[in-house]
């Protein structure tokens, strides 16, 4: 009997015991696991958006900057990477014939770049054809249309489209030697303003010893060259092209009279040698041999490094209008870039004030923004600011063409030498070279 309540009291006790653990066991998982299993969660959701933040677009970035200029392009390009979240640029600089090489060839096979950086005139050339792509988007996300110089704007599209954004940005300005000014009984800090101050300082700044001319006063280049003629040809009123009906207009009378007057100068007052190379007019200019000349900001740190006591100005204003050459290296995507969203990060990096202000402060171009002509750390560079201050009267030669290379080499340049050597009167050399113009702007 007594056995039997013992095991029935014994019975009860270890049924509470379970009942009881049981429910606490039940509470112990109920609070303690899911805190466990909350906490793994989240660290595995920290780590899920670690690893997708650090994962970013890369895009291919050709371009020829081999120069000097090259350095301060490639510590942008590192600034980029390590601080944008959206895409890291691989870049690869090679000399720009090289690159227009290169590049035909590996668009054509999908194997090219996602952005490639060459000079506006190129845009045509590979726009047509539709290796290059629209790139409209870039002005609604980032890229500040409204301070992009007005010339450098229309250059930008193709068939009304924009297929391009600013890289850099250039104008030439008329150097003079300011020694030589001053032994010409000239004062070195008032250059020439207008056409007639002009011809006059040309005139009294050229030396001529019997059939040896010592001293040019003002050099013109005619071929293998930033060109030089368009802008005397701008400055009377003329034209080269009329793109609205794709016509040559280079023998009208304007164009005539400019290039009759500078020819004039340089023929029968020796003021220039008859045919020059770009490389040839730099170097008469760096030995002292000329006085004057149009040339780019590239030119600046040369002559101080040359010793040359020198000065810029706006090139003189012709009969007709204050003009200077305008000329720009522009990004633009091709068809193989597959993130889009990524080129345009990195157009809008490239044109925000910061890296425009480095590129300036460290190359010497202005930069590819109006808005900073008062900046107060490009104030720092006097030549920046120059340069800067020419952008509105800037104007852009030959653009939006396939074929602009075979027109300025095969067809300005020739009739420039033809009227410089005698060869032909400008008039003859000119409607000679409307001709031609013609028939290679047939198609455009």
């Amino acid at each position: 009997m007594v056995n039997s309540k013992l095991i029935k009291f014994l019975s009860l006790v270890v049924a509470i015991m379970f009942i009881a653990s049981m429910f606490f066991g039940c509470g112990d998982n109920s609070s303690a696991k899911p805190v466990e299993t909350t906490k793994a969660a989240a660290q595995e959701q920290t780590k899920a958006e670690t690893k997708s933040e650090v994962i970013k677009a890369e895009i291919t970035f050709w371009n020829g900057f081999t120069g000097p200029d090259g350095p301060t392009l490639q510590a942008l390009v590192d600034k980029y990477n390590s601080e944008s979240k959206v895409a890291t640029v691989k870049m690869e600089i090679m000399p720009w014939d090289s690159l227009y090489q290169k590049l035909t060839s590996t668009i054509a096979t999908s194997q090219g770049p996602d952005i490639v950086a060459f000079s506006s005139p190129q845009i045509g050339t590979y726009a047509k054809p539709g290796a290059i792509v629209p790139v409209d988007e870039a002005f609604t996300k980032g890229v500040d249309l409204d301070v992009i110089p007005k010339g450098l704007v229309d250059i930008l599209k193709y068939n009304d489209k924009f297929y391009a954004v600013p890289m850099n940005f250039a104008t030439l300005m008329l150097y003079y030697n300011k020694d030589l000014f001053a032994k010409a009984n000239l004062d070195p800090n008032k250059p020439p303003e207008d056409w007639n101050q002009l011809a006059d300082y040309a005139k009294k700044l050229t030396k001529v010893n019997g059939a040896n001319v010592e001293q040019y006063g003002f050099g013109i280049a005619s071929k293998e060259t930033v060109p030089m003629w368009p802008i005397l040809i701008w400055g009377n009123g003329g034209d080269i092209i009329d793109y609205k009906n794709m016509k040559s207009v280079v023998n009208s009378d304007k164009t005539i009279g400019a290039v009759q007057l500078f020819a004039d100068l340089i023929i029968k007052d020796k003021v220039s040698p008859p045919v020059l190379k770009g490389a040839e007019v730099d170097k008469l200019f760096e030995t002292q041999k000329c006085a004057m000349y149009m040339c780019g900001p590239w030119a600046v740190e040369g002559f101080k490094k040359a010793g040359i006591n020198f000065g810029v100005a706006p090139v003189p204003q012709g009969p007709e209008r204050k003009v200077t050459l305008g000329d720009s290296v522009v990004m633009v995507m091709t068809k193989n870039c597959e993130n889009k969203d990524a080129a345009y990060d990195y157009f809008k990096f490239w044109n925000s004030k910061d890296a425009q202000i480095t590129w300036s402060l460290k190359t010497g171009f202005p930069p590819a923004r109006t808005d900073l002509v008062n900046d107060e750390q490009l104030k720092s560079n006097s030549y920046v600011v120059a340069f800067s201050s020419q952008a509105n009267d800037a104007q852009f030669y030959l653009q939006k063409l396939t074929n602009f290379g075979q027109i300025d080499s095969d067809v300005l340049s020739p009739a420039y030498e033809k009227i410089l050597l005698g060869k032909a009167s400008v008039k003859d050399a000119l409607d000679e070279a409307a001709k031609k113009m013609d028939e290679l702007l047939k198609n455009q």
